[in-house]
């Protein structure tokens, strides 16, 4: 593999006029400059509906696509909304994702645009080729027949009226649509965009509604067991998702059917993928639902190379990245060598403890993927200036700090990670600004106030552009 860079920003974050980053004209400029500056690789979170604190990592769908993530002014070029339409979109702010008001007015633009879409042939025949984004919007139209309730407590199981239908079936088509452009156009740029796919669903999701028997579940289709991570750097008490684990055993009779076409679906639309915690492959942190934390819970033996080698099986020439973090044993260790995928290299976990931490970069090996931090993370000068004195102290040291005000020591921390051995290195968009900690994207464990930041333009263009251009010239990540 040759030596690469890349920049982590997830869609929603990319600069805009429609109160969060879409698929439009903007995706391209930002594959356009990223390239410029020697960077050959976009990483970007899970493209799925968010829950209602706005996280992509428990959607109501492993397979559908997030609505607010289309295009106002390609819909407007298409001739399905009105002018006024688009003046009406247009957002308040560009600093910060507009949820609220997405939420609000969003799907009725959507459902509008619908309503003026002719083109039902071909999208009639794209959701004949994928059942389950087709089943999804079955779904979503029994969800609204229902006052949008969890489908445990649905009494209506007929549609009476397919406009809610009709809306997610375009909305599906014209979502995978206007991504399979902005794709082509970062392949002919020599971009390639890797992908994320979150562990665990949610309980009220299409995946459990019509899979029951592939969760664990009880016979009304709620979890007894819920997932979750033990206390941690992130969180004191553990971190209660409050997903359904997997039936594995179950799973195994048809080869993990479910979970060969998700990656296939999912390895459709990106270059590579990221599986996202992906130490329960090794053993799962299992939580009874009655719990108010995560921290009584306990370890289970997940599937292991059974897993790992059917969802191998067909995607050989594909990255696949395992997001190797959290409380790793040697078992996970073990597993993460005999799967063959590069794991993950956080320069941020590299000095929390006196020990030789395999996040520091001289531990580094060929087949990982550097980082200054992930999605999770503080941004790297935040962590400089929240960390501990004694992490300070010696991570300055390690990067031969030469002294005066550590404030100006970030572009050596991100150094680090581009002249690391890793074959991949990719930096947060935060950290390619040299951003502070009041534009980080996700703290674990808080429910709100998350998921909001975005870039503009101009921030993009202040940055230090010469500085990455060497850095990539220079150790050979062009």
């Amino acid at each position: 593999m040759q030596r690469k860079s890349g920049i982590l920003m997830h869609i929603s974050s990319l600069y805009g006029d429609y109160s969060t980053g879409t698929f439009g004209k903007n995706a391209l400029d930002f594959i356009d400059f990223i390239k410029s500056e020697g960077f050959s690789v976009w990483q970007v979170l899970p493209f799925t509906l968010t829950d209602d604190h706005n996280s992509p990592y428990k959607s109501l769908s492993a397979f559908a696509g997030n609505p607010y993530f289309i295009d106002p002014e390609i819909l407007f070029e298409k001739g399905l909304v009105s002018r006024s339409d688009l003046e009406g979109a247009k957002q308040s702010t560009p600093y910060y994702c507009e949820f609220d008001r997405l939420s609000k007015e969003r799907l009725a633009l959507l459902e509008k645009a619908s309503r003026n879409f002719k083109d039902w042939d071909k999208a009639n025949e794209f959701l004949s080729s994928r059942p389950h984004l087709d089943n999804f919007c079955r779904f979503m139209a029994l969800r609204a027949e229902n006052g949008n309730k969890p489908w445990q407590e649905w009494e209506i199981n007929e549609i009476s009226d397919d406009s809610v239908l009709k809306t997610w079936q375009f909305i599906q088509y014209e979502f995978f649509t206007e991504w399979d452009a902005v794709k082509k156009y970062a392949a002919e740029k020599g971009v390639s965009i890797i992908g994320d796919i979150p562990i665990y669903v949610s309980d009220d999701s299409c995946d459990v509604w019509e899979n029951k028997k592939l969760f664990e579940v009880n016979s009304k289709g709620y979890p007894e067991q819920v997932a979750g991570v033990p206390p941690d750097y992130f969180a004191s008490e553990g971190q209660l998702w409050g997903n359904p684990l997997y039936n594995w055993d179950e799973m195994k009779k048809d080869g993990y059917a479910w979970w060969r076409e998700r990656m296939a679906h999912t390895l459709s639309m990106f270059d590579g993928v990221r599986i996202d915690h992906f130490r329960a492959i090794e053993s799962y942190w299992s939580v009874p639902a009655s719990e108010k934390t995560a921290v009584n819970g306990k370890w289970i033996k997940g599937p292991g190379m059974d897993f790992v080698n059917a969802i191998k099986e067909g995607n050989e020439d594909k990255l696949i990245i395992a997001e190797d973090l959290g409380d790793i044993t040697d078992e996970v260790r073990a597993l993460v060598e005999e799967s063959g995928f590069p794991g993950m290299r956080i320069f941020q976990f590299a000095f929390l403890g006196d020990g030789d931490s395999l996040h520091q970069p001289h531990n580094y090996v060929k087949n990982s993927v550097a980082y200054t931090g992930t999605h999770d993370n503080n941004t790297i000068f935040g962590y400089l200036w929240e960390c501990s004195d004694s992490e300070r102290q010696r991570m300055l040291e390690y990067v031969n700090f030469p002294g005066g005000d550590w404030g100006h020591a970030s572009p050596l921390l991100i150094r680090e990670v581009f002249k690391s051995v890793s074959e991949l290195a990719i930096i947060p968009i935060q950290d390619f600004l040299m951003y502070g900690s009041d534009t980080r994207l996700n703290t674990p464990g808080v429910a709100g106030g998350n998921w909001s930041y975005r870039v503009t333009k101009e921030q993009l263009l202040s940055a230090d552009l010469e500085f990455f251009k060497n850095l990539n010239r220079i150790y050979r990540r062009w």
